[in-house]
C-alpha cells in the first residue's frame, strides 16, 4: 500500500536549499516581484508555455492561483515552488512538481521556468539538483518526469546535466502557446545518480 502524504496547510511544505539557490512555496507577499519578473520575460516565456490567461499578471489571477496551489498541495496534487538567489533573495524562476500519481506508479511530472535576466546562469541547475532528492526522500515517489519541445536545446541539456535521460518522443504531447506539440520525454528514477 502506498503511503499518502496529506498536508493541510501550504506553508507545511519545506525550504529546500540548493548551490547558490532555495526553494520555497510562493506567497501571496511574491506577487510584486513575480508579475513583473513573469512581465519582464513575456516574449523569453510565451514560445515554452500554455498560452498566459489574459490577465495573468493581474493580483486577482495571483490570488486564484495561490488558491489553487494551496488546494493542490492540500490533496497531494502538485507541489509549487519559487526559486530565489541565495546572496540576494532575488526571485529567479519557478518549478512545479505536478500530476502526482500515487500507487503502482509513484511518479510525477516536472515543470520548470527561469526569467530571461536569470536563464543560462546555474540557477535552475541548482534548483533541480536540490528538488530531485526531495521527489524521492520526502514525496517518497519513485520517477520523476519531463517533457521539452524538440527544438529546445538548452532545456534537453539542462535535463541531462542534471541525470534525467531520454526516453522517446510523444506526439501533441502538451499544448504550448495554444498548438498541441510534440515533446521529448525525460525521466530519473530513484536510485539514478544525480550529476550537475
Amino acid at each position: 500500500m502506498a503511503l499518502l502524504r496529506t498536508i493541510t496547510r501550504p506553508d507545511t511544505v519545506p525550504l529546500i536549499e540548493g548551490d547558490g539557490v532555495y526553494l520555497r512555496y510562493p506567497l501571496m507577499s511574491d506577487f510584486a516581484s513575480w508579475t513583473t519578473l513573469r512581465g519582464e520575460s513575456r516574449e523569453f516565456l510565451i514560445p515554452w508555455e500554455p498560452t498566459w490567461p489574459r490577465d495573468d499578471l493581474s493580483k486577482s489571477a495571483y490570488r486564484r492561483r495561490m488558491r489553487r496551489y494551496a488546494r493542490d498541495i492540500r490533496d497531494d496534487q502538485a507541489y509549487p515552488f519559487f526559486i530565489f538567489r541565495n546572496r540576494d533573495d532575488q526571485l529567479v524562476g519557478g518549478c512545479t512538481l505536478s500530476n502526482l500519481r500515487r500507487g503502482v506508479t509513484q511518479s510525477c511530472s516536472l515543470g520548470y521556468w527561469a526569467a530571461e535576466q536569470y536563464s543560462r546562469q546555474g540557477h535552475m541547475t541548482a534548483a533541480l539538483t536540490a528538488l530531485v532528492p526531495y521527489v524521492f526522500d520526502e514525496l517518497n515517489l519513485h520517477r520523476l518526469e519531463a517533457a521539452c519541445l524538440p527544438h529546445n536545446e538548452a532545456s534537453k541539456a539542462l535535463l541531462r546535466k542534471i541525470g534525467f535521460q531520454e526516453e522517446g518522443y510523444a506526439r501533441q504531447y502538451l499544448k504550448i502557446n495554444g498548438r498541441w506539440r510534440d515533446h521529448l520525454l525525460f525521466a530519473i528514477v530513484k536510485g539514478d545518480p544525480i550529476k550537475q
